[in-house]
């Protein structure tokens, strides 16, 4: 009989990497929601918001990504999918994609959102949906984390 691949980082069985993450993704998507809103509106209050949801958004992911790589190390059968390299390397590039991004406002405040600030964000979204599809296929397909 062969069980299904399984997550290592767990709570009474029950995986932690999907518990974790929706923060970074909700606030990388109000990210960029919030930066086409100071482009329509050239308030400040949405540059405030989107340098602390990137913040946020940057220390939930890094949580999300210790939890998904002590998934890949604690099983082979996880490590050897090309699924989960490809939602690995994605989500390190959204990662270093939203560093840069964080930084730039933090240095030049809101004249690093328009138009710069607004691609990235819209980029980072973009790249999530890939790596939030290559995340399904290893659970829905492959059964990564699924109760036997």
């Amino acid at each position: 009989m062969t069980t299904n691949p399984r997550s290592t980082a767990q709570v009474a069985g029950h995986p932690i990497h999907p518990m974790v993450i929706g923060f970074p993704i909700v606030c990388f998507v109000l990210t960029f929601v919030s930066d086409l809103a100071f482009y329509a509106t050239s308030n400040q209050f949405w540059t405030t918001a989107s340098l602390w949801l990137l913040g946020i958004g940057l220390i939930t992911a890094a949580i999300a990504a210790v939890t998904g790589l002590v998934d890949v190390f604690g099983d082979g059968r996880v490590r050897n999918l090309s699924d989960t390299r490809f939602h690995a390397v994605g989500n390190v590039i959204a990662l270093l994609i939203a560093l840069y991004n964080w930084y730039s406002r933090y240095e030049h405040g809101s004249s690093a959102v328009v138009p710069t600030g607004v691609v990235l964000s819209g980029l980072v979204v973009l790249i999530l949906v890939f790596t939030a599809w290559k995340g399904g296929e290893m659970v829905f397909r492959h059964r990564v984390g699924v109760a036997d």
